[in-house]
C-alpha cells in the first residue's frame, strides 16, 4: 500500500500541489505535518512510520519534504529500507521498490557524509581565524591580572580563609582553588 507524507511550513499557503500530487499517485493515506521552518521533531512523520507496515511504501512529492538536511534525509530513508518499508519521491522519480534506485541512495549517502565533512572543515577553518583575529571560545576569565595577583597574595599570606577570600574578590570556592590549580600547575 502506498502511504503519503507531507510537510508544509507555516509559510505555505497552497498545500493542494503536494496532497495532490501523492493522491495522484495512490496514496491510500496520506498524513501531513505543518511545521515552522527551525522545528527538528516530525510528528506526522513519526505517526506515518507507526501507521506503516513491512511492503508498504511511504511516497512524497519531493525529496526536501521528506528531510530537512541531506543527512537526515538519507538516515530516513535507509531505516525505511531496514524495516522493510518501500520509498518514493514522485519529483526526483526515485523509487526503491524498481530495484534501480540503490545507487542513487549510495549516491545520496556519500553526498551526506561530505556535507558533513564540509561542515566540520568550515567550523575549523572559522575557529581558527578568530583564534588568529584573537579571539578566544569559551567564557571570558573571572579574573582580571589585578585580581588575580590579590587572590595568590591574600592566599599566600595565610590570614584569610578561602571563604573570605571569595568575598573579598567576589567569587565563588571553586573559581579560587581553579586559579591556584592553574599557579600550582595542579588541575
Amino acid at each position: 500500500m502506498k502511504v503519503g507524507y507531507a510537510r508544509f511550513t507555516k509559510d505555505d499557503q497552497d498545500t493542494s500541489q503536494q496532497l495532490n500530487a501523492l493522491e495522484q499517485a495512490g496514496c491510500k493515506r496520506v498524513f501531513v505535518d505543518r511545521v515552522n521552518t527551525v522545528q527538528k521533531e516530525f510528528p506526522g512523520l513519526e505517526t506515518t512510520l507507526a501507521y506503516m507496515q513491512e511492503g508498504d511504501t511511504l511516497v512524497v512529492k519531493s525529496l526536501d519534504r521528506l528531510g530537512r538536511s541531506l543527512k537526515h534525509l538519507v538516515d530516513t530513508v535507509n531505516r525505511l529500507g531496514e524495516w522493510g518499508y518501500g520509498f518514493q519521491s514522485l519529483q526526483e522519480e526515485i523509487d526503491t521498490n524498481s530495484g534501480e534506485d540503490g545507487l542513487v541512495l549510495h549516491i545520496f549517502e556519500a553526498l551526506a557524509e561530505f556535507e558533513t565533512t564540509l561542515a566540520r572543515k568550515r567550523t575549523r577553518a572559522g575557529l581558527k581565524a578568530a583564534r588568529a583575529r584573537g579571539r578566544l571560545g569559551g567564557r571570558p576569565r573571572a579574573l582580571d591580572e589585578k585580581k588575580r595577583e590579590l587572590l595568590f597574595q591574600l592566599y599566600d599570606e595565610r590570614k584569610h580563609t578561602v571563604q573570605e577570600i571569595c568575598g573579598i574578590i567576589g567569587v565563588s570556592k571553586s573559581t579560587i582553588y581553579s586559579y591556584l590549580g592553574e599557579r600550582t600547575g595542579v588541575p
